[in-house]
């Protein structure tokens, strides 16, 4: 939502809490399906993702790989997390008293992330949330590049290798 005017804001938040409405009524164990199948997708395509982190925001590949990396670790606790999820009950904690808990949604959230981790932080936020019945309205801290600026790709701004420092640079600033 970059430079996003207050009705986009809602329009966001309103989109999350029906998403949540449908989302609440999914099984757990669907849910966990979902996960799996999510860091399936992001194991098969770690060394795109990478390396479309490392044109879009400069960094090294090996600094990329290790983003994906300690983002795809989040995924992988969010698949196991149901048996965390379930309530407890304890009988006769006190005369006559027993105790519960049980987990109930929080409902919509909001995640501003930092620019310069686009995959890690946002996987440590929405593979929780998603498992969690929670529905997320993301916006990164500074507007998003996006794939179409891709090494190779007509129309953008060519890339020249920095003397200085091991990393890709842009000729121009992207805006």
């Amino acid at each position: 939502m970059a430079l996003a005017e207050p009705r986009d804001v809602d329009a966001a938040v309103q989109a999350a809490g029906k998403a949540f409405r449908d989302w609440r009524d999914v099984p757990l164990t669907r849910r966990a399906r979902i996960m799996f199948a999510f860091r399936d997708l992001v194991e098969r395509n770690r060394r795109t993702l990478s390396e479309i982190i490392a044109d879009e925001h400069g960094k090294v590949l090996a600094d990329a790989e290790g983003e994906v990396a300690r983002g795809l670790e989040v995924v992988e606790y969010a698949c196991g997390i149901p048996a965390l999820l379930k309530g407890e009950y304890s009988e006769q904690v006190s005369s006559g008293v027993d105790a519960w808990s049980f987990r109930q949604p929080l409902g919509v959230c909001a995640g501003i992330t930092p620019f310069n981790f686009p995959a890690m932080v946002p996987m440590w936020m929405h593979p929780i949330a998603i498992i969690a019945l929670t529905s997320m309205a993301h916006r990164q801290g500074r507007p998003a590049r996006t794939a179409g600026h891709r090494r190779g790709r007509p129309g953008r701004t060519p890339r020249r290798r920095s003397a200085r420092r091991s990393r890709w640079c842009r000729a121009a600033p992207v805006r």
